[in-house]
């Protein structure tokens, strides 16, 4: 898995928006890198009929650790203005 685009900006909380892509090909969009006690990463999500949102991709406890470490570091090493390509020492294997 790679993060294949992120697009930096100052969207009150959210920091970044990002998506990422799997070894077997499939890209999934919508994810951001929020502020708060520090940075995480929030999931891709859609607003329900209740005006709630609810998350449409999920991960264990240890891997969302992984891949916040990885969105984070990307996040803090590329310059904060462009659509960036990930370079290959920051990819995440076996994660999906």
């Amino acid at each position: 898995m790679k993060i294949n685009r992120m697009h930096k900006g100052n969207y009150g909380k959210i920091k970044a928006f990002f998506d990422v892509e799997t070894s077997e090909g499939f890209v999934i969009k919508g994810f951001k890198i929020i502020e708060g006690d520090g940075l995480f990463v929030g999931m891709p999500s859609v607003k329900d009929k209740e005006g709630e949102y609810q998350n449409t991709v999920y991960m264990s406890k240890e891997d969302k650790v992984k891949f916040t470490k990885l969105a984070v570091d990307f996040y803090n090493d590329n310059k904060p203005d462009a659509y960036n390509q990930v370079p290959d020492k920051k990819e995440l294997k076996d994660l999906f």
